[in-house]
């Protein structure tokens, strides 16, 4: 059936003569919207995606947006004023009965502890898992290791070589995917419901019994060697580079997270050996399950896939972090590079994801320029003054440390002006903090858009790892809009003055800035 709140245009004039779309009272259309969007964003992704994609729903969404504002949302504006849209329903959604995640926690016979999430909506299953311990323990000199020996874990297991683990994995579906951060080692596995226990073997083989084969790990260390010299030319590449050493000095997070192309051609399949030894024990792991299994499958599942690892071994705990004394107005480092245009990234301590006031920042940086097109500094630097395409901050959060980066890209001659305007937004929010309009839109943007991510089993998973990882209990979602709702004025505008130092920032420009001078 035809939209019936469509409107077609015959030229440019939208005036007296141009259809409009008819307005709807608010109530009806949140009842109507708020269950069609519940079904769009969740339930709709059990069907193929040939039967999803332009759904009548999808459109009937549309058009009850269009409706609640009596506007046309299909020009230019139309994602933004539907994101606008959903994000203030899913404000209300998220918080309801209907919309509460019942998670499980188990213990494994083995000993292995897991949050789970039941869903019968499809036949498919959903595990993310991590293991303390990531580039930062990369051994002096062999920087690159953690995230090689995570490469490798799927070119091959046990009896597989790398075109069969690989051929493997599509016979039945499922789909392994390793990485590492800083901080952690992290793996994910998806599979469907019927070939659970053939998925659940070959990731058991490959934390195991990885091959390591020569010409696997020489064709990756190419690989790795081509794209760090590639990233030598990208000036937000070098210019992040810059910052971590700048701010971490010697401390092992300002060490290159991909390694160094000395480090990575120094490995060894020994190094590599090793590493997969200590990377993995039960102890360190942190394990979430989201699809259609029961708890005593699971329970089965997990001990079967993670049940042989080592209980206690594992890579040290990071030293911990302090950050640099501060100099007034703080420290500037230029890069030179023969490029058009400049990166330019702005640092200062923060907090770490386990402080109280952590919401209280996250609202901060919303405001500042966390919050995309609705950030200060993007109003001022790109629409105001058209200075960039966009500026931006924020939140970097690791096990020992905490950071906020600003960020701006932008013509040479243009980008002193741009960190000069940065900084001054720095200083006015510690001054003045936001405005109570600002802190309402904040709220209603954190309380509705973690909604707008979670539209798959593996999404689910990722959030309930995260939770896990940063030592939340697992009725945070029920209580987290409390905890942003409860942020005021007066809390945003004590931690901007906590964390907007001008005096502890670190700033890295990278290209030919001119008006910006280096200052050690």
């Amino acid at each position: 059936m035809a939209d019936p709140h469509r409107c077609r245009h015959v030229g440019p004039d939208r005036g007296s003569g141009a259809c409009r779309a008819r307005r709807v009272p608010q109530r009806h259309v949140a009842a109507a919207a708020g269950e069609r969007l519940m079904r769009l964003l969740f339930w709709d992704r059990a069907r193929p995606r040939a039967h999803r994609r332009g759904s009548a729903d999808s459109r009937s969404l549309f058009a009850l947006l269009r409706a609640s504002a009596g506007v046309d949302a299909r020009g230019p504006k139309r994602r933004r004023f539907i994101l606008g849209g959903i994000v203030a329903m899913m404000a209300v959604l998220v918080t309801s009965p209907a919309f509460a995640i019942d998670i499980k926690t188990l213990t494994t016979p083995a000993g292995i502890k897991l949050w789970l999430v039941e869903d019968r909506t499809a036949p498919v299953i959903a595990i993310s898992f991590s293991f303390e311990g990531g580039s930062a323990q990369d051994p002096a000199g062999k920087e690159g290791l953690a995230q090689l020996a995570a490469s490798l874990l799927d070119q091959g297991a046990g009896p597989y070589d790398a075109a069969a683990f690989k051929g493997r994995q599509e016979d039945i579906a499922a789909r392994l995917s390793f990485g590492v951060s800083v901080d952690r080692f992290s793996g994910s596995v998806r599979m469907l419901r019927e070939y659970r226990e053939q998925s659940i073997d070959l990731l058991r083989l490959a934390l195991t019994e990885p091959r390591l084969d020569a010409d696997s790990i020489q064709r990756l260390q190419r690989q790795f060697v081509s794209g760090l010299k590639q990233a030598e030319q990208s000036p937000g590449s070098v210019a992040n580079r810059t910052l971590l050493k700048a701010v971490f000095g010697s401390h092992p997070y300002g060490r290159p997270a991909d390694g160094t192309v000395a480090g990575i051609e120094a490995i060894t399949v020994d190094d590599l050996r090793q590493q997969v030894k200590r990377q993995f024990a039960r102890d360190r792991l942190r394990l979430a399950v989201v699809g259609d299994v029961t708890e005593a499958e699971i329970v089965a599942l997990v001990d079967r896939a993670f049940g042989s690892l080592p209980a206690t071994t594992g890579p040290a705990d990071v030293p911990k972090w302090t950050p640099q004394a501060s100099r007034p107005g703080g420290r500037t480092l230029v890069v030179a590079r023969e490029v058009p245009q400049s990166v330019a990234l702005i640092a200062m301590p923060s907090l770490k994801r386990d402080d109280p006031d952590w919401y209280a920042a996250t609202i901060m940086n919303h405001v500042l320029g966390g919050g995309g097109f609705s950030g200060r500094l993007m109003n001022e630097v790109r629409e105001k003054r058209g200075l960039a395409y966009g500026a931006y901050s924020r939140l970097s959060t690791y096990r020992q440390a905490g950071l906020l980066i600003a960020s701006v890209g932008t013509a040479n001659e243009r980008v002193a002006e741009s960190v000069k305007i940065i900084r001054e937004q720095l200083a006015l929010m510690a001054t003045d903090g936001i405005t109570e309009a600002e802190l309402a839109d904040a709220k209603t943007y954190l309380n509705g858009a973690l909604a707008l991510t979670l539209d798959s089993t593996k999404s689910i998973a990722g959030l309930l790892l995260s939770m896990q990882v940063d030592g939340l209990a697992p009725d945070h979602m029920t209580r987290r809009k409390e905890l942003i709702d409860r942020v005021t004025l007066a809390d945003v505008k004590r931690i901007a003055q906590r964390v907007l130092q001008l005096d502890a920032t670190v700033t890295a420009v990278v290209g030919k800035p001119q008006g910006v001078t280096a200052s050690e």
